[in-house]
């Protein structure tokens, strides 16, 4: 006989018969508790299937209760604002406000290549940083980590925080070239391509991925490509002029890309090492985590903010 999941003996059915009646009254009392202790439980399962609820909710957006910030975003050489698109919606998804740069000869903008220098890319950002309100939190990739390097010597008062992304971090006197020319590993070098009259430098379409960003998807591909400009030449050459000594009071950030190619691992802890700064994170990305890791990268930033 089987009852309530346990199987009787013959013998055993016959003694349960026996004392049916009993056992009725057992299993009214038994009943009557089981009913009070789930009574009594209700509030504890609706508790856990709550706390439960906002797990769930939390671990889809950790960053409901972080506070706002204006970040203002600076892409790199070879890019332009496409390039911070993931990080700039999970930001705003975030609560965050977000301005992205586009400098002068990348992008859609036109202005002719040789009339730049690093100074009209830093300027570009200072005119960004001057229509929004407060302070901001100032992030720049590659060669923008030298823009924005210039920009916290003119503006220090307007940053709250400066980091950078796998960015050139150049000291006084200091140009890109001079520290490109410190990366002998860099796939980026050799893959130059100057124009005729030496006011650009190409990169092929072929070697985009393999430099930039090796572990991006095919989208990334399509991006890379779709976006490929000769780059202004003279910015790179500019040699950087830092006078304000308010400069070192602004907090620094650095966000390492383990897996660079264009800026190698070696050059970055250099670069982050002359500079002094402690304030360091890691992604096991290429050169472009942004496009390739926008989550690592939007949670960086959320923890630089707390």
């Amino acid at each position: 006989m089987k009852t309530h999941g346990f199987h009787l003996s013959e013998k055993s059915a016959v003694s349960f018969i026996a004392t049916l009646s009993h056992s009725k009254q057992i299993t009214m009392k038994s009943n009557i508790n089981k009913a009070s202790r789930l009574k009594r439980s209700i509030p504890a399962l609706i508790f856990a299937f709550a706390t439960l609820s906002i797990f769930a909710s939390c671990k889809k957006n950790n960053y409901t209760q972080t506070v706002s910030k204006t970040f203002v975003l600076v892409h790199g050489s070879f890019q332009a604002p496409y390039a911070w698109q993931y990080v700039q919606a999970e930001l705003q998804q975030a609560g965050q406000k977000v301005v992205v740069v586009e400098l002068p000869g990348h992008g859609q903008d036109q202005t002719p290549p040789a009339t730049l220098t690093l100074n009209s890319y830093r300027d570009k950002v200072i005119a960004a940083i001057n229509g929004v309100q407060g302070q901001v939190v100032l992030v720049g990739h590659s060669l923008g980590g030298a823009i924005i390097t210039a920009v916290s010597d003119s503006v220090p008062n307007r940053i709250e925080k400066l980091v950078y992304l796998a960015g050139f971090v150049p000291a006084n006197g200091q140009s890109v070239i001079d520290l490109n020319g410190m990366d002998p590993n860099s796939q980026l070098t050799p893959a130059l391509m100057p124009s005729a009259d030496f006011t650009t430098a190409s990169v092929a379409n072929d070697k985009l991925m393999p430099i930039f960003c090796q572990d991006g998807n095919a989208t990334v591909t399509q991006l890379l490509i779709a976006n490929n400009r000769p780059e202004p030449a003279a910015p790179l050459y500019s040699k950087i002029v830092l006078k304000n000594p308010a400069r070192a009071a602004v907090p620094k950030y650095y966000i390492h890309t383990m897996q660079d190619r264009a800026i190698t691992i070696a050059l970055q802890n250099q670069m982050v090492t002359a500079a002094g700064i402690t304030n360091i994170y890691s992604i096991n990305s290429s050169h472009t985590p942004q496009l390739s890791m926008p989550d690592q990268v939007t949670a960086i930033l959320m923890q630089i903010i707390k």
